[in-house]
């Protein structure tokens, strides 16, 4: 058994704003608004496909207080490229950002509601990612965050090291799974996290189960009573199992 990866959900306190900021960043479009959410997908995607990651950005009340421990990295063809994409980018509302970069050949920004993300200089392992080429996630543990989003999703390990750990779609399509070591440590709840979701017909408790047996934790993040499962990976990253579809 296996889940996939749907969704990259966001926290905000304008789920709207923010959703329209990143149609607009992505080159997607605004394809739901409902009270308290907004779902950005590519233009002509019939979900769910690996191709793509959707986003969900959700309203909470909290603001954002500390760096976040997941991002994105966003693909770009050429130098000029990068360049107008970082214009383009702070046009709509997108800051410099510095988390102690120093001098990389990647440029850090935040969005509009302070999320850090980098726009990447062209890379040969991006090119054909679509515009969000990978999602990062700050950890302790590379090797241990591997062996634990191996087993969950229906993606494959690429690369593990003692320094970071990378996975795909099993269909080698969308974006990229990254885990990097870092010195921090995780202190308040993700404003940045995913979703998976059972294949139609799995069973979502034997599912829920399997994850637990893997490592996972459940987790309150004041979520109530809700039809989705909020569970943490083995460093404390909540994420959450929805129902198959």
């Amino acid at each position: 058994m296996a889940m996939r990866l749907v969704h990259l959900a966001l926290d905000a306190r304008d789920h709207s704003a923010l959703g329209r900021f990143w149609a607009e960043a992505l080159g997607w479009h605004v394809a739901e608004e409902e009270p308290g959410e907004t779902g950005v997908e590519p233009g002509g995607f019939a979900y769910p496909d690996p191709a793509a990651l959707c986003l969900a950005v959700l309203a909470v009340p909290e603001p954002k207080t500390v760096k976040n421990r997941v991002h994105l990295d966003l693909a770009t063809t050429s130098p000029a490229h990068q360049a107008d994409l970082v214009a383009r980018l702070r046009a709509l509302g997108a800051t410099p950002a510095d988390v102690g970069q120093g001098d990389v050949p990647w440029t850090v920004l935040a969005d509009p509601e302070g999320n850090e993300f980098c726009v990447l200089e062209p890379r040969e392992t991006y090119r054909d990612t679509g515009p969000m080429a990978a999602v990062v996630v700050d950890c302790a543990n590379p090797r241990a965050m591997a062996r634990f989003w191996g087993e969950a999703m229906d993606w494959t390990v690429h690369e593990v090291t003692d320094d970071q750990a990378t996975l795909r779609s099993a269909q080698g399509v969308g974006p990229y799974l990254e885990f990097l070591r870092t010195p921090g440590v995780k202190t308040v709840k993700n404003r940045i996290h995913l979703d998976l979701r059972p294949y139609p017909g799995d069973d979502r408790a034997a599912e829920i189960a399997r994850l637990r047996a893997l490592g996972a934790t459940p987790a309150d993040v004041g979520q109530g009573e809700v039809s989705w499962t909020v569970l943490a990976d083995p460093e404390g990253n909540e994420f959450c199992v929805l129902s198959p579809r």
